[in-house]
């Protein structure tokens, strides 16, 4: 692809902690208008390599460029002040806070305020948060959440969690969204309702999307590309008709069996 349509690109990048190599040589890109997927066994580097893409962790060697600005390395609030959101595998909201408070929580990188207008409610403040619920309430419209908006995270079903870990995400307005095992715990139901989420906030927010997931028949139905891990190298990559039939990938990950 060009390079005015690349959003994101991975150059070389190793991740080491102490003796254990969890990345090695990754390359990637991803397009302004696409779903790449990233798969591989448990342990892989998946989501160490999310985490290198968000700032979590800071790669020893190779370089991040995001909108063809190096981000490597950069705190993850800048990352994501700069337009890249991500879910965790493991939920990380704030448990004891409600739906709608978790989603106004995240929109704290478009909350600038100056200190007269944080002293007076009334004005400027007043309109800033208007609008930002005005943001939340299309969110809780967009992924159904209207049941549970007052509800404490905590105390939500694991499946509605992860809804409102998507949502969370989305607050941000991003423009690249990293998505890490969204459909983890979930049953069939759930996982439907969840990818037919994502491939909204692909088709109708123009989002592009890099989608950590183990379930294969997800990830083949809605990735146009797919990129695979194995001990923290990159062994194939491309459309998921190709990997479905690459040797390394199914003798690595899939097993002789296939699909």
């Amino acid at each position: 692809m060009s390079a005015g349509d690349v959003r994101l690109r991975v150059q070389k990048v190793c991740l080491s902690f102490g003796g254990v190599q969890a990345l090695s040589d990754v390359s990637f890109e991803v397009g302004t208008s696409e779903i790449l997927a990233i798969i591989g066994p448990n342990g892989a580097g998946k989501t160490c390599l999310v985490n290198s893409i968000s700032g979590f962790y800071t790669p020893q060697q190779g370089d991040i460029y995001y909108k063809n600005h190096e981000i490597t390395g950069l705190a993850p609030y800048k990352i994501a002040s700069r337009g890249i959101a991500r879910t965790f595998q493991n939920i990380q909201l704030y448990s004891g806070m409600t739906t709608v408070d978790n989603l106004m929580a995240a929109r704290h990188i478009h909350i600038k305020p100056s200190l007269l207008s944080s002293a007076v409610y009334f004005g400027p403040a007043h309109r800033r948060e208007i609008q930002h619920r005005k943001v939340v309430e299309d969110i809780i419209d967009f992924l159904e959440l209207e049941s549970i908006r007052k509800k404490v995270v905590g105390m939500l079903p694991y499946g509605q969690r992860k809804k409102v870990d998507l949502g969370r995400a989305l607050a941000l307005e991003p423009e690249l969204l990293l998505l890490d095992e969204p459909m983890a715990g979930m049953n069939y139901e759930e996982k439907e309702d969840m990818a037919r989420y994502i491939l909204d906030i692909f088709d109708l927010r123009k989002i592009p999307i890099v989608l950590i997931e183990h379930d294969m028949g997800v990830v083949m139905d809605i990735s146009d590309r797919v990129a695979v891990l194995d001990f923290g190298r990159k062994i194939a990559e491309g459309t998921p008709e190709e990997i479905k039939v690459n040797q390394s990938v199914i003798s690595a990950y899939l097993g002789d069996a296939g699909f």
